[in-house]
């Protein structure tokens, strides 16, 4: 069954390009269009979707809360979100309303299919490396915590899910984790499934955005804690 899009833009002639590239996919669909976030919730009332595009700045209701009504419903469709670089601190508002992640909106197109593709899987895998790019850039948005606090977030977690969790939030996949822990990439996938359960996370998106509001990650990359 092809991966069901709905493509979210104000601006037409952008949503008709995506609808092109998607539509030379056999295993992609693109079943409804939104001029804007109240539309796109309207839709989603009649037509089943799997993956929204969703655009971050439109007018009536803007992709930051749309996409944050749209993962507070049960079964809710992946939120991969369109943006540009200078519109990063809206992206990072809709990583935290709950989006699988980010592109770019002049990204290749192979890279936007790899995205939807991944985005739909489970995975939620969308350059980790510019998602931590964009944190360290808004990282003074984060709230301030002590070393106590950190702690009391993480400490549902082994010894092996916080060295796992620390290096999905710097930006490792499955199998690069793998190698730097001498583990199989089926053991690391396993930790990654149980660090989602254990924070009730989303996806490894929240996981790098979790990461940084307890100190685990600081800006720049860097460990925020000992052992």
């Amino acid at each position: 069954m092809p991966i069901r899009v709905m493509l979210v833009d104000d601006q037409v002639l952008l949503r008709t390009g995506f609808r092109m590239v998607l539509a030379a996919q056999q295993d992609m669909e693109v079943v409804a269009e939104a001029g804007d976030g109240a539309e796109a919730i309207e839709n989603l009332r009649s037509t089943a979707v799997d993956v929204v595009l969703m655009d971050v700045r439109m007018p009536r209701l803007d992709g930051v809360e749309a996409t944050r009504r749209i993962c507070a419903e049960p079964n809710a469709p992946k939120v991969l979100i369109l943006t540009t670089f200078d519109l990063d601190e809206y992206a990072f508002s809709a990583l935290k309303a709950g989006a699988g992640g980010f592109m770019l909106k002049d990204v290749p197109p192979a890279e936007l299919l790899g995205a939807i593709r991944s985005v739909h899987s489970g995975d939620a895998v969308v350059a980790p490396s510019t998602t931590r790019r964009l944190l360290d850039r808004f990282s003074p948005m984060l709230p301030s915590t002590g070393k106590e606090s950190q702690h009391k977030e993480l400490d549902r977690l082994t010894d092996r899910e916080r060295e796992v969790m620390l290096l999905v939030a710097q930006g490792l996949s499955n199998g690069e984790i793998a190698a730097r822990l001498v583990l199989s990439e089926a053991t690391v996938k396993t930790h990654v499934g149980r660090i989602l359960t254990k924070l009730g996370l989303r996806d490894r998106v929240q996981v790098v955005v979790l990461a940084y509001e307890t100190g685990l990650v600081r800006a720049g990359g860097g460990a925020g804690f000992a052992g």
